[in-house]
């Protein structure tokens, strides 16, 4: 008997969240670019992120979504002379939760996901090992799982947010994003 009342006030709640009326579309696209920063090493550069993610609105409050990213740090040792390039890709389950329904839409979300990562690193004091080689070496390419807390705001078809990605092996990063979405404007 208890289980049954459990499925029936699931299901009823359910059905009182997919039957309120929604202001937004259900169903948006972001696409965004932005600067990444990475958080070690000395002589860190920042990089450059590209974003595609595709959301489904569960209320006009709530989005759940899939964020694919790619992004691509830098660190340079002055000193050394010591260079290292970090690709790193990701794909991770979103969730967003939107402070406003009005024009100017501030949100708050996280994502956790799987995030792959291959360093290119090198040497800008000395290009030659002595055996005709460049002195350039390629990592292993790793997958690790990691997370991310976001933070942002929506206006119009506009959107800017600011991320820090965990990334499971010490390549966290800063992303500061601007970019646009598709669908899941208001239906007024």
């Amino acid at each position: 008997m208890k289980k049954l009342i459990l499925l029936a006030a699931l299901v009823g709640s359910t059905l009182l969240v997919m039957g309120q009326s929604q202001d937004f579309r259900s169903f948006k696209f972001d696409v965004g670019l932005g600067y990444a920063l990475p958080s070690n090493g000395t002589g860190t550069q920042g990089g450059a992120t590209f974003t595609l993610q595709p959301h489904f609105r569960l209320s006009d409050e709530f989005a759940l979504g899939v964020r694919i990213e790619a992004a691509a740090v830098g660190y340079k040792n002055n000193s050394t002379g010591d260079v290292n390039v970090s690709a790193l890709a990701s794909t991770c389950l979103s969730a967003e939760y939107y402070l406003s329904n009005g024009g100017f839409r501030p949100f708050i979300g996280a994502g956790i996901g799987l995030f792959d990562q291959e360093n290119v690193s090198g040497n800008t004091n000395n290009n030659d090992n002595g055996d005709g080689s460049s002195g350039v070496t390629e990592s292993a390419r790793t997958t690790n799982f990691g997370a991310y807390p976001v933070l942002g705001f929506e206006a119009g078809h506009f959107r800017m947010s600011v991320e820090y990605n965990f990334t499971g092996k010490g390549n966290n990063y800063a992303a500061f994003k601007i970019g646009a979405f598709f669908g899941g404007g208001s239906k007024k």
